[in-house]
């Protein structure tokens, strides 16, 4: 038997104690139940965020991309591509079930990248969108809150599985602290003054937007202050870490 192709994440459960493993060659770990591929950013990666490893009660295993700024990924830079691919096939080597994104706009890649990788892939938050819209009643919307909306396209949604008209957007990049992840150039975030931009900018999505049934967070710098939104406008919430867990 050709061993080669075998899918083995080395855990022992009931009636394994007399079964043979297998491990591919190249492989030196295991044990991480999700991969997620990160970008080069400067700015701080609070507790709750996809790239500090205190928001997980499970092992996760992140991975650089290479030459991954802030600009190519939000444009969708095509010369992307390559580079995301070769990272996530390494997360594969080393044992990971699923691989995950650390930004939304990753989604620009989430056809070509599922297609190259064997394990299932979910490059943005977006992904949520499909699955959340069909839970609502017809006549509502999901509200997407996110970091820059004039990169949120509808081709975006499209490559995420989401219908462009069942999404309400509304971007937070004029903002004094998004605009810094925005742009990385800071290296420092004002962790209540951010807070507050993100809670009022989901209460005036939802004030001018009735038809919203649930919000998505899309930023992966939005998840720690999930909780605080959903207190103020009373909705569902979803984001990065609902996606991941």
């Amino acid at each position: 038997m050709n061993h080669t192709n075998t899918k083995d994440y080395s855990y022992i459960g009931k009636g394994d104690n007399d079964r043979t493993f297998y491990i591919k060659k190249g492989r030196f770990i295991s044990g991480y139940t999700v991969g997620i591929l990160y970008m080069e950013v400067w700015y701080p990666l609070l507790p709750g965020n996809v790239v500090n490893a205190y928001t997980y009660d499970f092992p996760v295993r992140h991975k650089l991309i290479p030459n991954a700024i802030q600009s190519r990924v939000h444009r969708g830079d095509p010369t992307l591509v390559d580079d995301i691919i070769k990272a996530g096939k390494e997360l594969e080597t080393e044992g990971v079930r699923a691989i995950c994104g650390a930004c939304g706009y990753l989604g620009n890649f989430q056809p070509q990248v599922a297609e190259a990788l064997d394990v299932p892939v979910f490059m943005s938050s977006l992904v949520q969108l499909a699955a959340i819209s069909t839970g609502l009643q017809k006549g509502q919307k999901v509200g997407v809150l996110c970091a820059d909306r004039p990169s949120l396209t509808p081709e975006i949604l499209e490559n995420c599985g989401a219908d462009p008209s069942r999404c309400v957007v509304k971007g937070l990049e004029d903002q004094p602290q998004m605009s810094a992840f925005v742009k990385s150039d800071r290296g420092s975030v004002d962790n209540l003054a951010f807070k507050r931009e993100i809670v009022e900018g989901a209460l005036n999505l939802v004030r001018n937007n009735p038809e919203v049934g649930a919000i998505l967070l899309e930023c992966s710098d939005m998840p720690p202050y999930a909780s605080e939104v959903q207190q103020a406008i009373n909705l569902p919430v979803y984001d990065f870490i609902t996606l991941i867990k």
